[in-house]
């Protein structure tokens, strides 16, 4: 098989991704448009945010959401490439002169591919830097950052598959980091895998430092046990104290090179995982979508201009195309409510728009 292309699949490539641009261009200013007036009405109320500052804030904003979008990009940039070919008969000189469909369609469903493999690994985590930045700086203009957050309560966990700590602080001291007003819930896993509640100890403060949470004029009582007072106590932890207070970022927060290791600190400290387990499968199966969106865009405009119906079949292709991005959002609906597994929320979706673009093309090619 050649995987050199020759100068008619070097033409179309070049046409679908001009039309990809432009595709591209529309939808990112209308996102860019609406983020806008979006963040003009919701954090600027008070009118003390100038312009470029609310330019900077949708800049970080808008990519996360431009990148949801991308599935569009593609289905709406490969059939305007192809619609336009087919208005100029082009599309007809190259079927007459005995080229097959396959031959501009498959380069276009490679280039798809590519890019996106390309928007998972270098696009995408900077998109979920920029989405970072931006709820760290909604937090902090509407008063709601974790700076602000010192007087309440803060919650942790932690532990391994013998025993799992539930800690919770009145307050944290946000000069030192300390807690005070400090309750530690100490559940140990019995023979057949339940937890049981062993231990409650309430401490003054509690620092944590070197693997160990030091507590200070602590009181603990173990279950049918008298309490037992100690001036200092010792527990040995697993967190470290550089991230034990940081929040785990959103998964759209989180970069694709990150969620590996975002998972297994999530279920070591005896968290669900499940929300990151998804968006780690969706990335994965985020190039296929792209190329299937693009194949079934192709399909849907390969119809001669003398036989008619293209203005119907395009109307089907997009109609067709939100179908399944809808499809793809319920599905992960029911992998984040644990109804289906993570894997199977995932994939099924590009899945099941890939199978539907060979398909149409069969049909449409060889009948």
């Amino acid at each position: 098989m050649k995987l050199r292309l020759g100068r008619i699949e070097r033409y179309v490539l070049i046409q679908q991704l001009r039309a990809l641009g432009v595709a591209l261009a529309v939808i990112s200013a209308l996102v860019m448009l609406i983020d806008f007036v979006e963040v003009s009405r919701g954090l600027n109320s008070s009118g003390e945010l100038s312009g470029g500052r609310i330019l900077g804030l949708v800049l970080v904003k808008s990519p996360s959401v431009i990148i949801q979008l991308l599935p569009f990009v593609f289905l709406f940039g490969t059939l305007a490439a192809f619609v336009g070919l087919n208005r100029r008969s082009e599309l007809i000189a190259m079927r007459a002169a005995g080229v097959s469909a396959w031959r501009f369609v498959l380069p276009a469903a490679g280039a798809a591919l590519v890019l996106g493999v390309l928007s998972v690994t270098v696009f995408g985590p900077m998109a979920a830097a920029g989405d970072g930045l931006w709820q760290r700086e909604r937090g902090r203009i509407s008063g709601s950052a974790p700076g602000a957050e010192a007087g309440q309560a803060v919650w942790l966990r932690e532990g391994d598959a013998a025993r799992q700590m539930i800690i919770r602080g009145g307050r944290q001291d946000p000069a030192s980091g300390r807690l005070l007003d400090a309750s530690f819930f100490i559940y140990a896993t019995t023979a057949d895998g339940r937890r049981a509640f062993t231990e409650r100890i309430d401490a003054a403060t509690a620092t944590l430092t070197a693997g160990r949470w030091r507590l200070t004029e602590a009181t603990g009582a173990q279950t049918g046990q008298r309490a037992v007072r100690y001036a200092t106590l010792d527990l040995p932890s697993n967190l470290a104290d550089k991230e034990a207070f940081q929040r785990f970022a959103r998964p759209q927060s989180t970069p694709f090179w990150s969620l590996p290791n975002q998972i297994q600190r999530i279920e070591d400290a005896g968290f669900a995982s499940t929300a990151y387990r998804l968006r780690l499968q969706q990335l994965l199966a985020t190039p296929l979508l792209y190329a299937a969106m693009s194949i079934l865009a192709a399909a849907f405009s390969l119809r001669l201009m003398r036989l008619g119906d293209l203005a119907k079949m395009t109307v089907a292709a997009v109609v067709l195309g939100f179908a399944f991005f809808f499809v793809n959002q319920f599905s992960s609906a029911m992998g984040s409510a644990e109804v289906v597994p993570p894997f199977l929320a995932a994939w099924l979706p590009p899945v099941l728009t890939a199978l539907a673009a060979f398909t149409l093309l069969f049909y449409t090619e060889d009948g």
